[in-house]
């Protein structure tokens, strides 16, 4: 099966929204990815990620996001194919929960904002008990995160795309900023210390 993510996503009135603004042929023809799984970019790439967010559609048709974090790469990798998350405890609305009993699809947005990066991925979602799959568990769960997980999210593959940069206003952890201003400090520190020490040398020579 090829990524078909266009195949997925446009639809008879997408279609004609995109003739409308003229667009329809660029997106005529074959446009899909010739593979079934993830390749190593888009691995690499979510293992990066701290969080992420997850669109499901109610019984009544509306659409619902969900912001999801975690520890930075708390979306585990199963396989090429496959994903999987615990699903922490948050405000116990179960939203997104309910939504995934009456349909398993599912729309996942992946940004990297420092490098302004965003992947999306169509897939189908399945829960699981916290004892469902011991082997599974024991991946999902982050040593030292203290938080309660009362399930487990496996997703299938169904398709993905990558989006262009545009837009995407770059933003920055206190990490990564941290990280960036390390060097800065400690040269900071390096020039206060040589800026005291010839303080000390011109206060003992105007001693003299």
């Amino acid at each position: 099966m090829p990524y078909h993510f266009l195949e997925v996503a446009i639809t008879p009135n997408v279609r004609l929204a995109q003739a409308e603004m003229g667009t329809d042929q660029i997106w005529l023809g074959d446009h899909h990815r010739e593979s079934d799984h993830f390749t190593d970019s888009e691995l690499a790439f979510i293992s990066e990620r701290d969080s992420f967010y997850i669109a499901s559609v109610s019984e009544t048709g509306w659409p619902y996001v969900q912001h999801r974090g975690g520890p930075k790469g708390f979306l585990k990798i199963v396989d090429k194919k496959t994903l999987a998350f615990a699903d922490y405890r948050g405000n116990r609305q179960y939203i997104s929960t309910g939504n995934f009993a009456a349909n398993d699809r599912a729309c996942l947005f992946l940004v990297d904002y420092p490098r302004r990066a965003r992947l999306k991925i169509y897939m189908h979602v399945e829960k699981l008990a916290l004892d469902a799959d011991p082997a599974l568990t024991d991946l999902v769960f982050d040593a030292g995160y203290r938080a309660e997980a009362e399930r487990i999210f496996r997703l299938r593959l169904e398709a993905f795309d990558w989006n262009c940069p545009q837009h995407i206003t770059p933003r920055y952890t206190e990490h990564e900023v941290e990280k960036a201003v390390r060097p800065l400090r400690e040269r900071l520190a390096e020039l206060e210390s040589e800026n005291a020490e010839l303080r000390t040398r011109l206060e003992a020579l105007g001693g003299k």
